[in-house]
């Protein structure tokens, strides 16, 4: 695991840079204008997926380290693959950019708070070093911090940047892969059989999620596009996040298997969903 304790926070500091060049304030204060469709969004990804992840876990008794990895991929916010893919389907790209950030910043104290709970109550025993707030301030310097330098830049250099955002993007899609290539270097041996246990759980948890995102959304948000930006925002997580976040609170690999087993399915159901979407409409 000493590869990826090394890469995963170098990696996502600079996905969580790459997310502050491409936002402004203007991303922050477009929620005052449709409050509605960034709740149902926030509401969907930050309190429905993690008690989905929980029933599922519960549902096909997995084992406690398994169980809690999941509910880390669950507890992380959506990733810039989410605002790549929402504009792809003709999706409401300015609500995902927004509930991207929103959801990020946020992380540092909901991603602790749902593990560490939900470790509590699957009976797995957080070591006593670890606390809410330790976590919360070493996620806030790989997180938080790069994520304002970012938009600090851009503020100075706006138009160079906004040129240059298809380059940061591809960039950041990279890093992300890196990490997950450095996860099945290190585990070769043991990945299959950890798919094996973890791809079934994943797999329901991502089309379960998506499904019950788009249709909350179908009920209260204002459009089509609003829906499908929060399905996508509810399926694609920031799975460099949830690596760095179980390589922080737990020394074995097996907390980081669901992370790595969604990685590879989010992709797939993800542009499912899409072709889905675009044959019926």
């Amino acid at each position: 695991m000493e590869i990826v304790t090394k890469i995963a926070p170098i990696c996502l500091a600079l996905i969580m840079l790459g997310l502050g060049l491409g936002l402004s304030v203007k991303d922050f204060t477009r929620i005052l204008k449709t409050p509605k469709d960034f709740f149902v969004g926030f509401f969907s990804q930050l309190v429905i997926l993690p008690i989905v992840a929980l029933g599922v876990a519960l549902v096909l008794d997995l084992s406690a380290p398994l169980a809690v990895g999941l509910m880390i991929i669950a507890a992380a916010p959506g990733g810039v693959t989410s605002n790549v893919l929402t504009k792809f389907a003709d999706g409401d790209v300015a609500l995902s950019i927004s509930l991207t950030a929103i959801v990020s910043l946020i992380s540092i104290i909901s991603v602790p708070f749902v593990v560490i709970n939900s470790a509590e109550f699957l009976g797995v025993v957080v070591s006593k070093d670890i606390s809410m707030t330790g976590i919360a301030l070493k996620m806030a310097l790989v997180v938080t911090v790069p994520v304002i330098i970012g938009m600090i830049i851009r503020g100075f250099a706006e138009n160079f940047i906004s040129s240059k955002i298809n380059i940061i993007n591809k960039l950041t899609g990279w890093l992300f892969i890196i990490v997950f290539a450095a996860i099945w270097i290190e585990e070769k041996n043991n990945i299959l059989n950890y798919l094996a246990q973890a791809g079934l759980a994943v797999l329901i948890l991502n089309v379960v999620m998506m499904l019950i995102a788009y249709f909350i959304a179908k009920k209260f948000v204002s459009g089509i596009a609003q829906q499908k930006c929060i399905a996508l925002e509810c399926g694609l997580q920031n799975g460099t996040l949830a690596v760095f976040v179980a390589t922080l609170m737990f020394d074995d690999i097996v907390y980081m298997i669901p992370t790595a087993a969604y990685a590879l399915t989010m992709y797939i159901t993800g542009f499912i969903f899409i072709y889905i979407l675009k044959k019926s409409n």
